[in-house]
């Protein structure tokens, strides 16, 4: 299987130094990413509420699909150039790879794809035996996101994934000989853990020498299996404090080796950070496709979000037009993306620009005050920062912040 594109090392983007000025970028000519939605896992696991179906034999229908979809978006991606590839999930690593290379074969002959671009697979390490990964290298992949979710036996069991401890290890340092860039996910706050457990699953990854982490404190989501099993007693999850504690033993430790806590959730050596998310949290188009798949595009400055239907069956019978939810921004709305988002990785927000748009900004000296007394922010130069602990209430303080 011969590569679509240059399989080269990424380029390294220093993450010592400012974030780059945000630019409307989908004129002719300037670049977009793409998001695929594949929403198919072997079964649900008990925490999660993103939109899946457990239905594998769907998985061709949904490519020739796919396909239909894309193709029909062609006018969007003429002359774009391709700023990065992610297929997230779901559980994309259960396709097989002849599938995701011809999808990509089919993007790359309706929109440049330069050599050295970011393209992305979400995978479950118990998917990536044999020559897999191999295959996936060949067909273009550069970068490949793992589920690992931990390295300790006991929390994976309470997860209920599939694969081992011993296995999650294995591929985690095997994925690093084959792709540029590795990205492994590690849940804290699961029923029963403690934080001595949590420094066993970042002491495993860093002894992995693993170039990206996303940390996720588990949440009790609605309408979820984990959610029916705390309300009936029969499992208890860490107190807010404790998963705090462990969110803040992560900042800790990994800025201390070197990663930079570059969002809310995730943390990079250099050159590693997601391309993909990065370019979303900085409000920079993205094309979604797929069953609840978003995009935000944007054309001669006006933005627009647009989401399509969570209903695999919808979308297999009409993908080129399962849009579900089409918005254009006003003013107001702009802000207050650019203020949680800004937040969200932290790059400084002006305080002159929030006082400039903010209806009743005689209130946000007294917000400033109050959120540097409880050691949540920074002012520096005219910017507003997080602080790590900062960061646990970044929702919290951007909705103040708008609506001061």
């Amino acid at each position: 299987m011969s590569p679509i594109i240059s399989t080269g090392p990424l380029p390294a983007i220093s993450l010592s130094e400012p974030f780059p000025a945000q630019k409307n970028r989908q004129d002719a000519g300037q670049e977009i990413s793409i998001y695929i939605h594949v929403p198919f896992c072997r079964s649900r696991c008990s925490y999660c509420d993103f939109f899946l179906v457990t239905r594998l034999d769907y998985i061709e229908a949904f490519f020739r699909a796919l396909a239909i979809e894309t193709l029909a978006a062609a006018p969007l991606l003429k002359s774009c150039r391709v700023k990065a590839v992610h297929f997230g999930g779901g559980t994309p690593s259960l396709v097989p790879v002849r599938l995701l290379a011809g999808w990509l074969d089919l993007a790359a002959s309706l929109a440049v794809f330069p050599s050295g671009m970011e393209i992305a697979l979400e995978a479950n390490p118990e998917d990536l035996g044999g020559r897999v990964m191999e295959d996936l290298r060949a067909a273009g992949f550069n970068r490949i996101s793992l589920g690992v979710q931990s390295y300790r036996p006991r929390k994976l069991s309470a997860l209920g994934r599939r694969h081992s401890a011993e296995d999650a290890l294995t591929i985690t340092l095997a994925a690093q000989q084959w792709f540029d860039s590795v990205s492994v996910d590690l849940i804290c706050g699961v029923p029963g853990e403690t934080l001595e457990e949590w420094r066993g699953d970042l002491q495993a990854a860093l002894a992995a020498t693993v170039p990206h982490l996303s940390v996720y404190m588990l949440s009790v989501e609605p309408k979820t299996v984990l959610e029916r099993t705390v309300a009936k007693g029969l499992v208890t999850v860490p107190e807010e404090g404790d998963q705090a504690s462990m969110y803040l033993e992560a900042i800790e430790r990994l800025c201390a080796q070197g990663y930079r806590h570059y969002e809310v959730s995730n943390f990079a050596v250099s050159g590693h950070h997601s391309r993909y998310n990065l370019a979303c949290w900085m409000r920079e188009p993205y094309l979604g496709l797929g069953p609840s798949a978003h995009s935000f595009l944007v054309r001669e400055g006006v933005e627009m979000r647009r989401a399509n239907a969570g209903s695999l069956l919808r979308y297999l019978a009409d993908p080129a037009g399962c849009t579900v939810f089409n918005e254009t921004l006003s003013d107001q709305e702009r802000f207050v993306e650019h203020v949680f988002l800004s937040l969200r990785i932290n790059r400084g927000l002006d305080v002159g620009f929030l006082g400039k748009h903010n209806k009743l900004g005689l209130n946000l000296p007294e917000l400033f005050a109050q959120f540097s007394a409880k050691g949540w922010i920074s002012i520096e130069n005219g910017s507003l920062y997080l602080t790590a602990k900062g960061f646990l209430f970044a929702d919290h303080i951007a909705g103040a912040l708008v609506s001061a």
